[in-house]
Order: C-alpha cells, then structure tokens, then sequence
C-alpha cells in the first residue's frame, strides 16, 4: 500500500503532523490486514486525527468506493484541510470532520477505525482537546502541533477517551487499529480491553529512534454475521 501524494506548504509544518515513522508503520500494517478487513465488507471507515490524511488516503483507495465511505475526525481545522487536500491530490473520495474525538457518531455504526493517537507521555492533565479549541482556531504559529502528540499520563489521555467509547460506537463485527508506543503499555491495555469484551494482538512493532512503536488489533468478543 503505497503512501499517498501528500504536499506541505510552509506554514503547515507548524499546525499539522507531517507523516512520520509512526504513520508509515500504521501504513505497513494495514497494508497486511488488507484481505482481512476487505472479507469484513466495511460500509464505514474512520480515521480519528487523519493529520496529513495519508493513511485515511491509503484506505480510500483500496477500498471498494461504492462499498465503503471513508471519513476522518479531527479537531484541528488545519489538518482537516490538509486531508482534503491531499484526498483531492490522489483521486481518493475521503470527507473529513473538524471535531474532538467521536461523540457525534450513531452507536455501532463504525466498521473500520484506525487511531494514531497523541502517545507520548507528558505532564499535560487535560483531559479533553475542547479546552485547546481556540488554540487550533488561531493563527499563532507552533502552538497547535503539541496536541498531536502530547498523550498526558502514560501518553494516553486521549486514547483512554476513546478505549472508553469504544463499546458504543464499533459495529458488531468491526475492526479497531490502534498505534501505541511502549511507554503507553500496550498489554495492559489489551488486558483491559479483554476486561470490556474485546480481544486485541499486537501485530506488528517497530524500533525507531529510541522508540518502540505497536500496532493493536481489536474486535469485539463475539462477532456477528452480516
């Protein structure tokens, strides 16, 4: 699955994550899942913070269009932008969304949902994006991009909220691919999550630049049949 045409402008490197060895990963690894989530015949994909839009890009293109709407939802306006541009840029039909997180959503309406979420451990306690809200609205160079990879506490403020809402909103028979970073403590939270009647695996990991990243699968327990 190659990565799709992606083009910054300067000024955007200050506002929107540029892809990065943790994209390329999530890339890697979905490339590998491509047979497995085409047999689960997905009519909605959805990339929560596509950033660059590359990766929600990737998707689009390798999923049947008249099957499979592919949306993404971030609460930065900027990156909203960057991912039309760079739908616009490949051909490939994505929306995007400028909202925190997913609480818009219908429940068990997601059949394909991917997350790189803002994973490195940090002191920040906040506990919702809403507050920063105006930040992303301003024009103040620098100041927006922390949020995409600031995670507060163990690096997973923002994707507990998620773990959190996942019950609601994944379909019966959907899939969930997280990218998580060693620090964040991915078997603790498939132990969790195994708690909650999910199943979850690592499936594919990577050394980078002092970090160790993971990439988890996860479905529900007990799958339905379309």
């Amino acid at each position: 699955m190659e990565t799709p045409v992606y083009k910054f402008e300067p000024h955007d490197y200050d506002t929107v994550y540029e892809p990065a060895e943790d994209t390329f990963l999530l890339l890697d690894a979905l490339e590998e899942e491509l047979d497995a989530i085409a047999a689960r015949k997905p009519s909605l994909c959805v990339e929560i913070g596509p950033g660059s839009g590359v990766v929600l890009v990737a998707l689009s293109k390798h999923l049947p269009v008249a099957q499979t709407h592919c949306i993404g939802f971030d609460i930065n306006p900027n990156a909203c932008r960057m991912t039309q541009k760079t739908s616009r840029l490949n051909g490939a039909p994505v929306d995007v969304v400028n909202m925190d997180l997913l609480a818009g959503l219908r429940p068990a309406c997601i059949d394909l949902l991917v997350f790189n979420p803002p994973y490195v451990p940090t002191q920040q306690t906040t506990v919702s994006l809403e507050e920063h809200i105006d930040e992303f609205n301003s024009s103040k160079e620098g100041q927006t991009l922390v949020h995409s990879w600031a995670g507060g506490a163990d690096g997973r403020v923002v994707t507990d909220r998620v773990l959190t809402d996942l019950h609601r909103i994944l379909a019966p028979d959907g899939l969930f691919y997280l990218l998580l970073l060693k620090e964040n403590k991915p078997e603790e939270v498939l132990k969790q999550l195994n708690e909650s009647h999910f199943r979850g695996s690592i499936i594919k990991e990577r050394r980078i630049r002092g970090e160790h990243l993971y990439v988890l699968r996860i479905e529900r327990s007990e799958r339905s049949t379309k």
